[in-house]
């Protein structure tokens, strides 16, 4: 099962198909459509067997002919994104070239036709919803990436041309505006905000079908799917694709979310979609209407979650909080005397029980703001006030395996060519880093520690995924650079009545805390 942004989803109609096919397979009596049988199969279907619950509308009619001319269908042209290579793998020196439009001939002079290079337009659709009687309009930053060309067509049929008012890749939002005025428009509820259980109505344009309304419940709050800066609503109004950048409301017609993914094995509605609540849509939409560039907090660490055998390796067993794995060289947190293997367990008071949780809390602040974290290190509480920077954008963030560092200016670890691997420690054997390692496992000159050279499958190391070429940069609450670093902290933690030891283990330039079993 996979989260999917609901502008790339597969449609529904599959799944129609799919039940009138297992439907004709049925095996019916005969007397089951006689005339008889048929009248009293429709009186029972028009009498309500369960009155509505108080409070419940018999109908969404009302609500949607209130809300519905401020949502709009949106159609953007944009450019695919292909890689062209020029020549086929394998087929240097034949007569022709793989281009966006396949395979073309060369010319006399060996390049291909020019109108066979341009890059090929794709077509996309999705949904948004006005803000503003001027018109600024609320939608999914992934419906407008990469466009070219807006077009938002209104209830009434009228289309008119939009244009890009600013974009936030880290919510999924986006502004666009068209010109005019006295627009209908609708209002972000960030307060009274429905219960769960509530009913709520998506309206939006699934597979380009504008103006269509579907009804739900509020399924849950603050849902986690692995995004970083939003707790998503759950809702169980179907939404689809198209559906994306639309608006989802309460009883009143007040826009409680904006709707942007779905969770599905199928590809269509399950009944599992996410809204991004409107408190922070709201945020964000006023930052980019007033042009601003939306900026968030910053602590230059990469941190991971802390799961249950961490903390008991810890100490700290029925904890919630999110482990320091990596820390920015001359960052906030490092010049705030943060460590790698620190659990950060509050940040401005604010509990924090995930990963995701603390980079939340650390973006809702701006560059010079202060941030005070309670943590623990080696079991102690501690606590420490850093100075926020501001967050580099995610592409910065992925060039630096997460971190916004700089591995220039370090020197190799000193050494022989082919130091000799050290015995098998925790199921593993490791050996020191020389240039010779280095060079063999491509590791940065940043990187130091012990790398493993071999795992034995059945250990727990194994178990956990650790292979060769991984590099182990702490344990427990120290560095490592030998193997009686390893030794002796693995010591500690036995004394200690511990049963597993936490490794921080760096693969592919990003570090990462693992509990290793001792045995």
């Amino acid at each position: 099962m996979a989260v999917n942004k609901s502008h790339v989803v597969v449609g529904a109609v599959a799944g129609a198909a799919v039940a009138m096919a297992g439907m004709a397979g049925m095996s019916l009596r005969p007397s089951s459509w006689t005339g008889e049988g048929l009248g009293q199969l429709i009186k029972a279907s028009t009498e309500p067997v369960v009155a509505a619950t108080p409070g419940a509308p018999m109908s969404f009619a009302d609500i949607f002919e209130k809300v519905s001319p401020a949502v709009v269908s949106i159609r953007v042209v944009s450019k695919v994104d292909v890689i062209t290579t020029g020549q086929v793998p394998g087929l240097q020196g034949f007569p022709f070239e793989l281009t966006p439009r396949g395979l073309v001939p060369r010319g006399g002079d060996g390049a291909p036709d020019q109108d066979a290079r341009r890059a090929p337009k794709q077509m996309s659709s999705g949904s948004g919803f006005f803000v503003s009687s001027d018109g600024y309009i609320v939608t999914n930053n992934h419906v407008i990436e990469n466009a070219e060309d807006i077009k938002v067509m209104l209830k009434d049929g009228t289309e008119l041309k939009a244009t890009l008012v600013g974009r936030d890749e880290g919510t999924d939002l986006a502004v666009i505006r068209v010109q005019g005025h006295d627009f209908p428009y609708v209002s972000f509820e960030n307060k009274a905000r429905p219960r769960v259980g509530d009913w709520v109505l998506a309206v939006g344009n699934p597979y380009d079908l504008g103006g269509t309304a579907t009804a739900g419940i509020v399924s849950a709050y603050n849902r986690d799917i692995g995004e970083k800066f939003v707790d998503y609503i759950q809702i169980d109004a179907p939404i689809n694709r198209g559906n994306s950048g639309g608006p989802t409301f309460d009883t009143y017609g007040r826009v409680i979310g904006v709707n942007t993914a779905i969770f599905s094995p199928s590809g269509g509605s399950v009944g599992i979609g996410f809204d991004i609540p409107a408190d922070v849509a709201e945020n964000v939409t006023k930052q980019l209407m007033g042009g601003h560039t939306i900026t968030r907090g910053y602590i230059g660490a990469t941190i991971q979650d802390l799961n249950e055998e961490m903390a008991n390796s810890w100490g700290l067993g029925g904890r919630k909080g999110a482990v320091v794995a990596g820390l920015v060289p001359s960052g906030p947190a490092a010049r705030a005397g943060v460590q790698p293997g620190d659990v950060i367990v509050s940040v401005n008071g604010h509990p924090v029980t995930s990963a995701n949780e603390l980079t939340r809390e650390v973006a809702k602040v701006h560059a010079g703001d202060a941030l005070h974290l309670e943590a623990f290190r080696d079991g102690k509480p501690r606590a420490a006030d850093i100075v926020s920077g501001t967050r580099p954008s995610e592409a910065q963030l992925a060039q630096n395996g997460g971190l916004n560092g700089d591995d220039s200016g370090a020197g190799a670890s000193p050494g022989g060519a082919h130091a000799a691997p050290a015995p098998q420690i925790l199921g593993m054997s490791l050996a020191p880093i020389n240039p010779a390692v280095r060079q063999e496992f491509n590791l940065g000159a940043a990187v130091h520690g012990l790398v493993v050279q071999e795992v034995k499958g059945t250990s727990d190391a194994g178990d956990k995924g650790l292979k060769r070429g991984d590099v182990i940069v702490r344990a427990g609450d120290r560095e490592v650079a030998t193997a009686g670093d390893i030794s002796a902290a693995v010591g500690v933690w036995k004394k200690a009545g511990r049963t597993s030891i936490p490794l921080a283990v760096n693969r592919g330039g990003v570090t990462l805390f693992v509990p290793i079993k001792i045995g």
